[in-house]
């Protein structure tokens, strides 16, 4: 069968994005790898969904899978990639979007600058809403990764993440401690794992490990949780921007019970279809 897609990307984390809400595509695990692989398929981070929802005052429904062919509750720079989809594919006149995830609502917003900002809730810090393997809340944890320990704060933006501090971004151990704490058997449904260095009060550098990815050049929900744990820790502002590989976001956090706002671009690549 051909199928078509969209090929678009925030901060160069790209996505391939299939419409649904009139179409019963339904790909498995195989053909999601296939089609993710840089050589040999299109290449992407992650596969989404754009469905209808069946849920009152809700426009669509946002289905996300990654690379590995595993289906994941969030992602921010997908989000906004979802956004600017739906509108300029013309499935929504809105600027402002009410959206169902496996994890809750998310509410895109379209910027006059074209940039899209989207609240990406309250982040949960209960070590049973991560999970996360915990007796209390904690403001970081020690965590043994192998021989050596470290101190990680543990928190989901609808979706699991560990974030470590680091002196520089530039020698920090990603793909080795990064893949270890992902896989963690402390986090039971895996984490995506984020390096962060503080320059100041509100400009921090960071790079992700995503699980069933590898590293990528900018992870939205790793950028806000990298935040929400810096604010904690008393070393971060309410409005802290973001420098990422793949460019800077601007996350907006005013504290406890308040969401997390992102802000950043989302681009069309390409068209295309592709034979399965």
């Amino acid at each position: 069968m051909q199928i078509a897609f969209t090929k678009m990307q925030g901060l160069g984390n790209d996505f391939i994005i299939f419409d649904n809400t009139s179409n019963s595509i339904s790909l498995t695990t195989e053909q999601i790898r296939f089609i993710a692989r840089r050589r040999f398929g299109v290449g992407c981070d992650q596969l989404l969904f754009v469905e209808a929802s069946n849920k009152p005052n809700v426009d669509f429904r946002y289905r996300i899978f990654n690379a590995d062919g595993e289906e994941v509750q969030q992602c921010g720079n997908g989000a906004r990639c979802f956004a600017r989809f739906v509108v300029d594919k013309g499935l929504t006149d809105k600027k402002n979007l009410v959206i169902e995830t496996h994890s809750g609502l998310i509410c895109p917003q379209i910027e006059e600058n074209g940039d899209i900002t989207v609240n990406m809730g309250v982040p949960r810090l209960n070590p049973v809403d991560i999970p996360f393997n915990a007796d209390k809340v904690e403001l970081q944890y020690p965590i043994m990764v192998g021989t050596d320990l470290y101190k990680i704060g543990a928190i989901s933006i609808g979706n699991p993440h560990a974030v470590l501090l680091v002196d520089s971004i530039e020698t920090a151990p990603v793909e080795t401690v990064g893949a270890k704490l992902s896989l963690h058997h402390r986090f039971p449904q895996r984490a995506n794992v984020s390096f962060m260095q503080i320059i100041d009060n509100s400009n921090i550098k960071l790079r992700v490990y995503e699980r069933g990815v590898g590293e990528t050049l900018a992870c939205g929900t790793g950028a806000c949780a990298a935040v929400v744990v810096g604010q904690r820790l008393k070393r971060l502002d309410s409005i802290v921007t973001v420098n990422l590989p793949g460019g800077q976001l601007q996350i907006q956090w005013a504290g406890p019970d308040a969401a997390v706002l992102m802000t950043g671009p989302a681009v069309h690549v390409f068209e295309g279809t592709i034979e399965l």
